[in-house]
């Protein structure tokens, strides 16, 4: 069969890539981090898929990437991890349509109270009445206790996104929300010195002076740099309230409402700003009291919807098998859809899951597996699937499922293209393609191709190379100095937890996926160490400082960026305005900065891109026209410094600008860091809303470890190691074992089992996902945790030590 074959790839840091992409296998893309194989996969083959569909039906609107030709395409369909973008109201039941044929087996089969005598119906066993009412079609029936005529109820009355079913108290959300102020305001400043947290930058100017003209106004006396603490009731109600209808001041809680309601709730960063409780009225359960009462099979819906998956379809089981006549043969297409929406997602490790769980906090790879089960759905062939790293957050225990729903996608005759680093994936894979040998600009060539085995023998294959490398058993353990006992942890499927944590030791924190370890470490350990009474005990001393790394996104802005995260863009825009072109032409640091008018380009502001809209697609981002994608104005960009302007300098990779200002501390020490936490391809430009889950991460931890350089503390990681290769998982732990060294204490939530064989001691939770979790299966030494026969992370673990991680090739 014709592959798809690519010629002279330049996308990127592609180096005039040309390679072939059998059709119909199962293809793994690898190498190290920032060698180039997301843009390969996505910005270069996904894009160009997109674009020959498009012709091919005489539309236009997509660029083409940079390449001369890749032939032998197909309709590409992208699953990506996206985390974040949900709506409050999208839960996983709501969006992978389970909730619905739940919904529609309610209105069929449930027992529904009756208002008029309270007692209940079994409509499905009365003859009923149809009546239209507007647009709408109503059942109803005689009750068989009072006689009375009752309408029944239909499947909008089930869903809490209706009127008709959501409760009234909540709206649906099962939650009510009230603005914090303690984290709204800072009482010991002035409202132009930031005292409103949510107004930042231009945006608090804006706001303040807008404060000031309605007080003056209104004839309500204020004196400039007044903290909010020495504010009068009056004073105050306006800053608050604001002016009222027709006001120039909107005031800062009518504000905050009607921003959150513009970025869709849950998605938004400005929910930190409220606080969330169960709403009063249905108990958090999202509907009306008459739905809420319904039962099938003596459950209620929402109680299903709190059910983990795997209980969900223990029960349908059992439902299925007490069903006769004719209610089996109404329940019998929705058991059978059910039946196979839930073994799929089960499949695909997410049986802890439930139904209620809302949208926005799925993992990247936890939304990534619910779109590849629906995938499934799909009888379709000759589709090529493009998936980014779907193993992230899951257990070794989970992941022959995942390659077995890969290989079904194969052989329904497609091709599956998967960025991976998972040793077992890639084992797995028909055919491995290794991108290198480095990063950055050192990568973007083919180094390899072929099953793992032949990688192996290939001298210039990064992946090759690690496997061929000689893997001595870690050394010796450390001795902890003492330990921190967190005891009583009950957050979220906790159950009453007694953990210890060894000091000045390197800890992970196992588990299948839901076991209950972000709970422990975040949920419990973190916030008891900021004194959550309510998230478990901490008697005897604590850690001086407690440093928390999660995976959340650093910005939702494009007009964040490594460099200016580091800390290292300001000293390096003083160091440009510092140059005499820059001082004869009355340029400061400010204009070197593509966040402020004056220096920068206006026609993107700063971007370098503009939006092209797209009728069909996302909206494609194009190079400015008036810079060239260069940011800045003429001006600007004629001061050099060291041989490059300052567009240039943020082209630069983050070890390129280290070796760069190699002799400024201030901007190297930070850069230096970036490098050892495997991110030293990154470019100083990349926008912080581009980075992945890992990368952000891993930034964040570089610039605490640089902010708190000299102290000891104790760090708490969210799984770091996603999206690393194996040989920059050996370069991370190194950086982790120099800080360890040095006193600190590292407990990491992870996966990964290079980077658990390599840790002091093991906390593996467990023995399953969601209710089936939040125990304690073991702890000690990696050794003692693969010698623990109930520790699903101990048989995994223990082939691991013995061959050091290399797997069966086929």
């Amino acid at each position: 069969m014709r592959p798809i074959s690519i010629l002279n790839a330049t996308e990127g840091n592609l180096q005039n890539l040309s390679l072939d992409i059998p059709r119909e296998k199962l293809v793994v893309l690898t190498g190290p981090s920032g060698a180039g194989k997301s843009t390969l996969a996505v910005d270069l083959l996904h894009r160009e898929c997109q674009r020959q569909y498009l012709e091919a039906m005489a539309l236009q609107g997509i660029a083409k990437p940079g390449v001369e030709r890749v032939s032998g395409t197909c309709p590409a369909v992208l699953i990506a991890p996206r985390t974040g973008t949900a709506g409050p109201r999208s839960t996983l039941g709501t969006a992978t349509g389970i909730y619905t044929d739940l919904r529609m087996l309610f209105e069929k089969l449930a027992c529904q109270p009756c208002p008029h005598c309270g007692q209940t119906i079994r409509p499905a066993l009365y003859p009923q009445e149809v009546e239209r009412v507007g647009d709408e079609y109503h059942s109803h029936l005689l009750c068989p206790h009072c006689g009375q005529r009752v309408r029944l109820l239909g499947r909008s009355d089930y869903s809490h996104n209706t009127e008709a079913g959501a409760c009234e108290g909540c709206r649906g959300l099962g939650v009510s929300l009230q603005p914090d102020l303690g984290r709204l305001l800072r009482e010991d400043r002035a409202l132009e010195e930031g005292a409103v947290a949510p107004w930042e930058g231009r945006y608090g100017e804006y706001q303040a002076q807008r404060f000031g003209r309605a007080a003056q106004r209104l004839h309500i006396p204020l004196k400039e740099g007044t903290p909010l603490s020495a504010y009068t009731p009056r004073q105050r109600a306006l800053l608050l309230e604001g002016a009222g209808k027709g006001g120039d001041f909107e005031g800062v809680l009518p504000n905050l409402w009607r921003r959150y309601a513009e970025k869709k709730g849950a998605a938004s960063r400005l929910e930190g700003y409220f606080t969330r409780q169960t709403c009063p009225a249905c108990g958090g359960e999202r509907l009306k009291p008459a739905p809420r009462r319904a039962t099938l099979g003596g459950m209620r819906l929402p109680q299903l919807a709190g059910l983990s998956l795997a209980r969900l379809a223990g029960w349908l089981a059992v439902l299925g098998g007490q069903l006769e006549g004719p209610e089996r043969a109404l329940a019998a297409p929705y058991l059978r859809d059910l039946g196979t929406k839930l073994g799929r997602l089960e499949r695909m490790g997410l049986g802890y899951l439930t139904l209620e769980r809302p949208s926005a906090t799925l993992s990247g790879g936890e939304g990534q597996r619910v779109r590849l089960a629906a995938a499934l759905d799909a009888e379709i062939t000759g589709i090529l699937y493009i998936l980014d790293e779907p193993t992230a957050g899951l257990h070794p225990a989970d992941t022959a499922g995942l390659i077995a729903v890969l290989r079904e996608l194969r052989d329904r005759g497609n091709t599956v293209l998967v960025i991976e680093h998972d040793l077992e994936v890639m084992a797995a894979a028909d055919w491995v393609i290794d991108l290198g040998p480095g990063a950055g600009q050192q990568g973007g060539r083919l180094c390899g191709a072929g099953p793992l085995e032949r990688l192996r023998g290939i001298e210039g294959s990064p992946t090759g190379r690690w496997l061929r490398a000689a893997h001595s058993p870690p050394p010796a353990r450390r001795t902890p100095a003492g330990a921190l006992r967190l005891s009583g942890a009950t957050s979220h499927n906790l159950q009453g937890l007694t953990v210890d944590f060894p000091l000045g030791c390197l800890t992970a924190v196992t588990g299948v996926s839901g076991s209950g370890k972000t709970s422990l470490v975040f949920a419990s350990l973190w916030a008891a160490l900021e004194g959550d009474a309510s998230a478990g005990r901490l008697p005897g001393s604590r850690p001086g400082r407690v440093v928390a790394v999660g995976q959340e996104p650093l910005a939702r802005s494009r007009r964040s960026c490594a460099a200016t995260y580091a800390g290292v863009f300001a000293p390096i825009r003083a160091l440009f305005a510092a140059q005499p072109a820059a001082r004869e032409a009355g340029l400061t640091a400010a204009d070197f900065s593509f966040n402020s008018p004056g220096g920068r380009c206006e026609h993107c502001q700063g971007l370098g891109e503009v939006s092209s809209n797209l009728l069909f697609f996302e909206d494609l981002q194009l190079l400015c026209p008036v810079c060239g994608g260069r940011r800045f104005s003429p001006p600007v960009l004629a001061v050099r410094c060291r041989g490059r302007d300052i567009s240039q300098v943020l082209e630069l990779s983050v070890d390129e600008g280290a070796a760069l200002f190699a002799d400024l501390p201030a901007i190297a020490g930070p850069l230096g860091l970036l490098s050892e936490a495997g991110l030293g391809y990154l470019p100083l430009g990349q926008p912080s809303s581009a980075l992945s889950g890992g990368e952000c991460q891993r930034l964040k931890l570089a610039c605490q470890l640089w902010e708190g350089r000299g102290e000891t503390a104790l760090y708490l990681i969210d799984e770091p190691t996603a999206g690393l290769h194996p040989a920059d998982v050996d370069g991370f732990l190194r950086l982790l074992d120099r800080l360890v060294e040095g006193g600190a204490t590292a407990v990491v939530v992870e996966h990964d089992l290079q980077f658990i064989a390599a840790c002091d001691w093991v906390v593996d939770l467990g023995p399953g996902g969601g209710e089936e979790g939040g125990r304690l299966v073991a702890a000690g030494t990696p050794e003692e945790v693969a010698r623990t026969p109930a520790s699903l992370t101990g048989r995994h673990l223990a082939p691991f030590l013995r061959g050091m991680g290399l797997p069966a090739t086929k």
